[in-house]
């Protein structure tokens, strides 16, 4: 169900996402993969979001946006800042405390109108996340965008601010999820789960049947072992800054693999990592997602 619900957001959101302004150039230091294949229309790309395309865990950031503007107490914030160390710490997501951040985000915004967690998550994305996207990823994204692919966020972040993101990175659209509302009112609760682990691949290939996409001709890029099946949907699996288990997997069977974090030696396998790219420090930012079609 979260798969499916997170598939059909997706898809209503790829028009306006088409019409934002187009995405600022990438580096020019960073190299072209072997991959995409130019005026393939069969092909697309996938992109995890925490610590893929930014740093850290997005959730932090939404609330550090909330926090700021009174929707909740300094004990809370401190929570949020103690879930964002670990992630970083720790380099990966931790189950519970990414249920904790869920169930936080989701208490702190019941009863809200989602317009307006729409417009707070364009403030925060200015506020916190502009300066945050890692270079490198966002440039693999862009050589799927130039060659004439659809390119599609998937993330366990809530969906309206995931095509918050998106759309300010010129990508087609975001795979995120889904909370529910009643009269554009949030009441607290998700539309099935969270999209996270084989929920983000049931998402890809629902989109993709909905798309007519070829999974074998499209890429997916994560740096979680909680990844692991959607990258196992795609042809054209990487390995963007792994975590241990990720990494070993993505070495057994030969994936692509690039490592953009600081002081880090990129590993090589397949296609080497685009020299000089730093990583760009702190995170990028979260909300609560799409209407339940439901009156």
């Amino acid at each position: 169900m979260a798969g499916e619900a997170s598939a059909e957001a997706a898809r209503k959101s790829a028009e306006a996402a088409e019409a934002a302004e187009p995405a600022q150039e990438t580096d020019s230091g960073v190299a072209e993969p072997e991959f995409p294949v130019h005026g393939d229309e069969r092909a697309a790309a996938f992109f995890d979001l925490d610590n893929t395309v930014m740093q850290g865990a997005a959730i932090f950031h939404f609330g550090r946006g909330l926090y700021k503007r009174k929707f909740f107490e300094t004990r809370d914030l401190a929570r949020f800042a103690w879930q964002q160390a670990w992630f970083r710490l720790a380099g990966f997501e931790d189950p519970e405390h990414m249920q904790d951040a869920r169930d936080s985000a989701l208490s702190i915004v019941k009863g809200h109108r989602v317009s307006e967690l729409k417009s707070i998550g364009e403030e925060i994305y200015d506020e916190y996340m502009a300066e945050r996207i890692w270079p490198g990823t966002r440039a693999l994204a862009q050589a799927h965008l130039d060659a004439g692919q659809k390119v599609w966020l998937v993330t366990a972040a809530p969906v309206e601010i995931a095509q918050v993101i998106a759309r300010r990175l010129g990508l087609t659209g975001a795979l995120g999820t889904v909370a529910e509302s009643i009269g554009g009112v949030y009441t607290g609760k998700l539309v099935g789960e969270p999209l996270h682990g084989p929920a983000k691949a049931e998402a890809v290939r629902a989109l993709a049947a909905a798309e007519n996409l070829d999974l074998s001709r499209c890429a997916a890029y994560s740096d979680s072992h909680n990844d692991i099946p959607m990258l196992s949907l795609v042809g054209h699996p990487y390995a963007i800054n792994p975590d241990s288990k990720l990494r070993k997997h993505a070495r057994e069977l030969e994936w692509r693999l690039r490592d953009y974090r600081t002081g880090r030696k990129a590993a090589k396998v397949g296609i080497p990592a685009a020299a000089g790219v730093g990583a760009v420090a702190g995170g990028t930012a979260a909300a609560i997602a799409l209407h339940r079609r439901r009156r």
